[in-house]
């Protein structure tokens, strides 16, 4: 069993990565095994070293969401972890429905980022402490939307479909039904749901279908600024 936890550092602000680089190498249990500067270097890094944490930014070249959900899909064994100066929701919704296990605002202690990159090669999910309190707000307000929405059966299948993540035109080939058709009932329950984009309403219904899943979030106690600069 490696005694390391190896860690693959995707991001596109040279500077900013070594120095994130150089705070992790400073733990004896962490080892950096390669960096890159975008999302087609984040995936080529994720298949050839099969890091046991693949840190990424989500604003860099590329698609980045893309890259995290072939890595979190293709290679399971690899835990994508952003680390991000974005507070979009629509980016931590878009990521973790991609599938990476946490997200982090650049701004953290060094300690809290160790702390992550440990609870996630755990395989646990880590959310910023700040951050996570305003997704679970949401979170929230969307349950009890949910709550008061009755979805036709049509509506219900098809969001239950694209919750997997098939396109419009996969859900249709797979229902029999045209794109156009879907496209319609998704922007019912878009409407429903008071959902701005397609993501906040998987998220709204997964929240419903799947409470337990806020449990199993990993509160640190509050950051403090991380010892390296740079941008998003």
């Amino acid at each position: 069993m490696n005694p390391f936890i190896r860690i693959g550092i995707a991001d596109d602000h040279p500077l900013l990565r070594e120095g994130v680089a150089n705070t992790l190498r400073k733990r004896a249990d962490l080892q950096v095994v390669e960096q890159g500067g975008n999302a087609d270097e984040a995936r080529d890094i994720a298949q050839r070293m099969r890091p046991d944490v693949m840190l990424m930014d989500v604003n860099m070249p590329g698609d980045v969401f893309a890259a995290v959900k072939f890595i979190s899909t293709q290679l399971p064994q690899v835990k994508v972890l952003m680390l991000t100066v974005s507070e979009s929701e629509d980016d931590a919704y878009s990521a973790l429905e991609a599938g990476a296990r946490g997200y982090v605002l650049k701004g953290v202690s060094g300690p809290d980022l160790v702390l992550a990159i440990r609870s996630i090669a755990r395989g646990e999910t880590f959310i910023t402490p700040e951050f996570a309190n305003k997704l679970l707000s949401n979170f929230k307000k969307h349950e009890a939307e949910v709550r008061k929405i009755d979805l036709t059966h049509r509506e219900e299948q098809i969001i239950r479909e694209v919750s997997k993540g098939l396109t419009n035109k996969e859900v249709a080939s797979k229902l029999f039904i045209s794109e156009k058709t879907v496209k319609y009932y998704m922007t019912c329950v878009m409407q429903k749901l008071h959902a701005r984009n397609r993501v906040e309403a998987v998220t709204a219904l997964r929240r419903h279908w799947e409470r337990e899943a806020v449990g199993r979030l990993h509160i640190s106690p509050a950051p403090t600024p991380l010892d390296v600069h740079g941008g998003s």
